[in-house]
């Protein structure tokens, strides 16, 4: 007889034999036992994991010559020694048919089937089609077999098994009884290559039958598939092939996990070139970089899951559902459990994800070593992040940030006593504070570099404060700060490595509490020689450029719009730029000032004498609650008559009047 694969040599002819499957044949089995048989079944689940089987077993106890309860046949299961039964094990039965639904899928072929169906059977009970796959027959098909389905002869049986049920029109699983199959247990399939193992007269040990029940994931038959190319594949020793787990996965093209182990802590420990080393190892070696992305989101799955069962380095609690959660063996349990106890689950989530979207980009990539190693570089980068919670703690709470604490008695003598840190805050008095928050994700590097220089601490000024008795309830004296020397030491010098704190006076009436670990008083760094080169423009000249602008685009043709814009705008000049922030959209702003409108503000700047100035449009409001300010009048106009008349403008200065309506009499006089 010709070699059968293990597949179909070990196939299970019992119900009994099914491993993983218990609540479909129970359930049917006490159906045949109470004769409650139904007219259609729908059989789905993964591949391998026996919907075809079962279909033929029930075919099997169905057409069985002997009554359940006799000699023969004690309970539901077929006798296995009948004309039936034989000729159904061995796929030459006259009234069961298996079809494959993938082929013959049209409305002619169910026609045909629909046809033959009012015929009985040609001796046994039941004439019963199996439809392979059945997902792939049409709509059309499906609906002419409806009627059928509904109201079949009472010697027809369907049995339809498929990998993807939502495919199946709702009306037809609706007239049927349907069964979801679960995917094997990683424990159940090794029992079963334990077993063939013995049979097949097979020398393996429990790596590589645990390799091979993995590599199956959740099916029989897969794992059984690779169980037989492994044996082909295996040294023989006194006859008996010998399987070995670095075998089977050079066989696999896979790596162990302890490879992906070794990544993850050279990811806690910060170590960018051992990540890019081993990942090049791994490619140098043939290693597909879209195969090697697929393992290790398995493995960093694996420690996610361990990390939340609790799953220890040790491999404690993976008993129970933590087993049930993480389908590996117990070595890769302790494996996952180690690297999961480096990370947080957030941090193993995160890096999950990063790797997820690195293996869906490695489909489509060109180059993909190189997107495989910038995953791996990412991972490493996201651990000097900071979630945004622990931002978030280190800003000021409440609406008094800016106020300086008064320090309590207790906390004197801290101040009192010198020490290192107070050395290093109290030096260089004249330097500002800094604004940003020192808890940069990169503030551990600076600190490395900072210090590899060589640079020297700065002598301490030593400073006692001295406590009343029963100080005032007036308002605190401000603090003084001591004159700067800009000779000295340069205020924007961009060498400084390290900013100091300022050194404050206090008044006898308060003593202010320096706290370097969260400053709440900060002062802007001020910019001397900046300031002495760059005059600051007035706003006279910005609201001049704006009124001659105004008056350019009013007197020109189809620009009222523009010119209300404008007139409403905020002008302001910063540096070499005349900046109008507008309060039109983002997406309104080119419509109502378009190309010939900026033409003509661009020549009346330059008619004004300002040409060297760059103008920058802004949308959006400048102000929302701000209230608009008045227009510019136009030269010649009845305001602006108005408005250089002498009293207006003493009225103006004395009670701070504003001019909304004027109205023209020259024309009455």
């Amino acid at each position: 007889m010709a070699y059968q694969v293990l597949a179909r040599k070990y196939r299970p002819q019992r119900f009994a034999d099914v491993a993983g499957q218990d609540h479909v044949t129970v359930t049917l089995m006490n159906a045949l036992t109470q004769e409650r048989i139904a007219h259609g079944y729908i059989f789905s689940g993964h591949r391998g994991i026996g919907k075809t089987t079962i279909a033929r077993i029930l075919a099997m106890a169905l057409n069985c010559r002997n009554v359940i309860g006799s000699a023969q046949r004690p309970t539901a299961e077929p006798c296995e020694v009948c004309e039936s039964c034989t000729e159904i094990r061995n796929g030459n039965a006259v009234d069961v048919i298996e079809i494959d639904a993938a082929t013959n899928r049209g409305i002619d072929e169910i026609r045909e089937l629909r046809d033959a169906a009012r015929y009985r059977p040609a001796r046994d009970k039941y004439k019963i089609y199996i439809l392979d796959e059945a997902h792939q027959i049409t709509d059309a098909a499906f609906n002419a077999l409806l009627k059928t389905l509904e109201e079949p002869p009472d010697h027809m049986i369907f049995m339809m098994a498929t990998t993807q049920p939502e495919d199946i029109p709702q009306t037809v699983r609706s007239r049927c009884q349907h069964f979801s199959f679960h995917a094997v247990k990683l424990v159940d399939i090794l029992g079963e290559l334990r077993g063939i193992a013995d049979r097949e007269g097979v020398d393996a040990d429990e790596a590589a039958l645990s390799l091979l029940a993995e590599a199956g994931d959740g099916s029989m038959r897969d794992a059984l598939s690779i169980m037989d190319q492994a044996i082909a594949s295996a040294p023989v020793q006194d006859g008996r092939p010998v399987l070995d787990a670095s075998q089977i996965r050079e066989l696999m093209g896979t790596v162990p996990n302890a490879v992906f182990e070794k990544i993850l802590e050279a990811v806690d420990g910060n170590r960018s070139a051992e990540v890019i080393t081993v990942a090049n190892q791994l490619l140098d070696a043939g290693n597909s970089p879209a195969q090697l992305a697929r393992q290790f989101v398995r493995y960093l799955r694996n420690c996610v899951i361990a990390k939340i069962a609790g799953i220890g380095s040790d491999g404690a609690d993976a008993n129970g559902v933590s087993g049930e959660l993480l389908q590996i063996s117990a070595d890769e349990q302790r494996r996952a459990g180690r690297s999961a106890a480096l990370f947080g689950e957030e941090e193993l989530t995160r890096f999950l994800q990063v790797m997820l979207r690195t293996f869906d980009e490695l489909g489509y990539r060109q180059e993909q070593r190189f997107h495989f190693e910038l995953g791996l570089l990412k991972l490493v980068h996201l651990r000097r992040l900071l979630p945004v919670e622990e931002v978030l703690s280190q800003f000021p709470v409440g609406g008094n940030a800016g106020q300086p604490r008064v320090q309590s008695t207790s906390a004197q003598a801290r101040v009192a006593a010198p020490s290192p840190v107070a050395n290093r805050v109290m030096s260089a008095p004249a330097a500002p504070v800094s604004t940003k928050p020192a808890f940069s994700p990169f503030e551990i590097d600076k600190g490395r570099k900072r210090f590899e220089g060589g640079e020297t601490e700065k002598p301490a000024l030593a400073a006692a404060a001295s406590v009343p008795a029963a100080p005032k309830p007036a308002e605190p004296a401000p603090a003084v700060v001591k004159p700067l020397e800009v000779a000295a030491v340069p205020v924007a010098a961009p060498a400084m490595k390290e900013v100091p704190l300022p050194v404050k006076e206090v008044a006898p009436s308060a003593v202010v509490e320096a706290m370097p670990e969260q400053p709440e008083v900060e002062a802007a760094p001020v910019d001397i020689a900046a300031s002495a080169a760059v005059p600051e423009r007035s706003s006279q000249e910005a609201s001049e450029l704006q009124r001659v602008a105004t008056e350019a685009l009013t007197s020109a043709k189809s620009q009222g719009s523009a010119a209300d814009a404008l007139a409403d705008a905020e002008w302001t000049i910063e540096g070499s730029e005349l900046r109008v922030q507008t309060e039109l959209s983002k997406t309104m702003l080119p419509m109502v000032i378009n190309a010939e409108a900026e033409k003509i503000v661009r020549a009346a700047l330059r008619e004004a004498g300002s040409g060297a100035l760059k103008l920058v449009l802004l949308p959006g409001a400048a102000k929302v609650a701000a209230a608009k300010k008045p227009r510019a009048a136009k030269s010649g106009s009845a305001q602006a008559k108005a408005m250089e008349h002498p009293i207006v403008q003493q009225a103006q200065k004395l009670f701070d009047a504003e001019i909304r309506n004027v109205i023209d009499l020259r024309e009455g006089d």
